[in-house]
């Protein structure tokens, strides 16, 4: 029997942002309370997508839903991808929640989205390391084999706006000045890192959830059969103890600095975001 959505026991927040930016650590550490399900990006929002394609203009069935029926059909869908799941608060990731905010508070309103934020140099960095680490094997995280040439043309290709960081940073940067930007917090990578202890409680406040004591010695969490089909192990894997580790940068000087520019929540006007940053952190290479 399906699952009825009126009967839904869960509760929904969503957790999206830039990649590299602890979106997988935060969802491990969530995961150790037993009221929280959490992991990495999950199928549910290609799922809305694909079946808002079938209700969309240009689509021969789109006459034929109406509006309450595509609200209860998505719905339908959430609860059926979480039925059984013993966890009341489901944390659902995706980089696509920010630019569906509207669609996200109209299916479950007050819900929360929290947004991984760092320094998009860090980004990009991050992403040239997993390259580097890998000289045997051509990622697709580069859509083909000219992006891949030099570390020019493979962050170009990352920062487009159909591509991995280009998308999610433009989502995101929709999401951190719309009108539910009120829904939205940014957690950065940095501070997460370096004081778990000070930013989960204000995560708990701004979820409305009662904080939890959570081990941030033994946090785990590894993805390793997607991120070998990705062609970039260890792309997910997180380290036991929540720690932040000074490094230098791998990317030339000019391309760190072109890309840390577009860090646009160190100012926070013209938005109702919450914002859980620090503004001395190290931002050079």
């Amino acid at each position: 029997m399906a699952p009825d959505p009126a009967q839904d026991p869960h509760v929904y927040h969503f957790i999206s942002g830039l990649p590299r930016s602890g979106s997988t650590l935060l969802s491990g550490i969530l995961r150790q309370n037993p009221r929280f399900r959490a992991g990495m990006t999950s199928p549910v929002g290609a799922l809305c997508a694909a079946l808002l394609a079938q209700f969309s203009a240009g689509s021969e069935f789109a006459p034929l839903v109406s509006q309450e029926q595509r609200r209860a059909i998505l719905r339908s869908m959430f609860s059926a991808f979480y039925a059984g799941t013993p966890q009341p608060v489901i944390m659902d990731t995706n980089r696509a929640w920010c630019s569906r905010m509207g669609l996200v508070q109209d299916l479950f309103p007050g819900s929360k989205v929290i947004a991984c934020v760092r320094n998009v140099g860090w980004v990009m960095d991050s992403f040239e390391r997993r390259y580097r680490a890998n000289p045997y094997e051509f990622t697709r995280l580069f859509p083909g084999n000219p992006l891949r040439s030099t570390v020019y043309t493979r962050l170009d290709g990352l920062a487009q706006h159909d591509q991995t960081v280009g998308y999610a940073w433009a989502s995101l940067r929709e999401a951190f000045y719309g009108e539910h930007a009120s829904s939205l917090l940014l957690v950065d990578y940095d501070l997460l890192a370096r004081s778990p202890a000070q930013v989960l409680p204000l995560v708990y406040r701004f979820l409305g959830e009662q904080p939890f004591d959570h081990d941030f010695d033994n946090v785990e969490y590894d993805a390793e059969e997607f991120d070998l089909a990705l062609g970039a192990p260890g792309l997910h894997r997180v380290r036991a103890k929540v720690e932040f580790t000074p490094r230098r940068a791998v990317i030339p000087p000019d391309l760190f600095e072109k890309y840390s520019q577009m860090s646009f929540w160190k100012d926070t006007a013209g938005s109702a975001a919450s914002v859980i940053t620090i503004q001395t952190h190290q931002d050079t290479p």
